[in-house]
């Protein structure tokens, strides 16, 4: 959705001077994308030996999208409460929810359907069924360094272009170099990749096959970064009622879990595809 999103801004499809074509661009493809998200969640979850496919398409058809919606839903009412004019009309409210359940929810059905209809991903090796002790781990392995290191690159590759993005949507300013930013966020995907390899490559050599948690979180914590920026910014905005600290937060708390996501799955995907290319060039040799 991110990526479609800034390549149509980038190539002029959707100016940034009509904000309201530009936000349902981003609901029309994140709707859209449910499909993918389906196929992709059915896929690894057969993979990775799931039973329960039914919960886990539902958790992807409601989970984030429920998240979004009772969060958006709250702070519009506090908005309703202290009337003002950025409040959604309930009209509004009442297409987000048939655009959810009319046709992002089959969609993510859709694409579980075929995901499981397909072979799962084959292991280049046999594991076994007990799992190996693991050994004691040196500092700089454990969680907490991993989660603090792992997310300082992939912020410091995009926090300049974050100032102008916040700008944008809390000062109303416009902004127009989405061939920039599509270049900033190719570099933060190479980065959440990178980053999350590496720490990826020092668990295995520890003999510590716990990688795919790690690896999310390793990536994800630049949502940490992110959120902790927004801090920051919030000097720069006039605050004086308890209904902007609301708004304000919640919505960059709201934004920070989609980044946490989005970053995550780079991070797991990656280590993934590293752990099988040299798992298959172990059996190789």
């Amino acid at each position: 959705m991110t990526f479609w999103t800034i390549v149509f801004s980038a190539f002029g499809f959707l100016s940034p001077a009509k904000r309201g074509a530009l936000l349902m661009a981003e609901l029309s493809f994140f709707v859209l994308m449910g499909a993918v998200a389906g196929y992709v969640a059915a896929r690894m979850y057969k993979t990775f030996k799931g039973k329960a496919w039914q919960y886990a398409t539902l958790c992807t058809a409601l989970g984030f999208p429920g998240l979004c919606f009772l969060m958006f839903f709250i702070l519009d009412l506090m908005a309703w409460g202290y009337e003002s004019t950025d409040a959604v009309p309930f009209t509004t409210i009442v297409v987000l929810l048939m655009m959810w359940f009319g046709i992002s929810t089959p969609l993510v059905f859709l694409g579980a359907y075929y995901g499981y209809k397909q072979d799962a991903i084959e292991f280049p090796v046999k594991t076994s069924s007990i799992p190996r002790q693991i050994p004691d781990q040196p500092w700089f392995m454990g969680a907490p360094f991993t989660l603090m290191i792992g997310g300082i690159l992939p912020f410091g590759a995009c926090f300049v272009e974050l100032y102008f993005i916040m700008a944008s949507v809390w000062m109303n300013y416009y902004y127009y170099v989405f061939g920039f930013l599509l270049l900033v966020f190719l570099i933060l995907i190479i980065t959440c990749a990178e980053i999350t390899l590496l720490f990826n490559y020092f668990q295995l050599c520890n003999e510590d096959y716990h990688w795919w948690w790690r690896s999310f979180g390793t990536s994800g914590s630049t949502a940490i970064y992110v959120f902790l920026y927004s801090f920051v910014y919030f000097q720069n905005l006039e605050a004086n009622s308890l209904p902007t600290y609301v708004l304000y937060f919640g919505y960059m708390g709201l934004a920070s879990i989609g980044l946490f996501l989005m970053t995550g799955f780079i991070g797991v995907a990656s280590s993934f595809w590293f752990n099988k290319v040299i798992f298959e060039s172990v059996k190789f040799d």
